[in-house]
């Protein structure tokens, strides 16, 4: 009984209460569109850049899908201080396969 307990608890916390104003549906149905975004919303930032690296792997770089994480990611910078690469894509694809991810931090103007 405790464990039950405790295993609904872990699921709110990580998704949230379910619709109907907290109430879960019936076990079994699929989720609804507000429980997919919740859920999806929850996976951490490293299970995020590894999915983008298997796209990356998977499709190349002109994948127009790619094209668009490199143009969000940094804007298709290279930050300095990384080895010489042609293309910011090719220097994703180095970062994946060396598992280096980075959390994008926006900029703030300092006065």
């Amino acid at each position: 009984m405790r464990e039950d307990m405790n295993l609904r608890l872990h699921i709110r916390l990580l998704f949230g209460p379910g619709p109907q104003g907290g109430k879960a549906q019936q076990l079994g149905t699929p989720l609804s569109d507000q429980e997919y975004r919740q859920f999806f919303r929850s996976l951490r930032t490293a299970r995020r850049a590894s999915t983008a690296c298997i796209l990356r792997a998977l499709y190349g770089c002109q994948n127009p899908l790619v094209r668009r994480l490199d143009e969000y990611e940094n804007h298709g910078v290279i930050p300095e201080g990384t080895p010489f690469f042609p293309d910011f894509c090719t220097f994703a694809f180095y970062r994946c396969t060396r598992k280096k991810y980075f959390i994008k931090v926006s900029s703030l103007a300092v006065s």
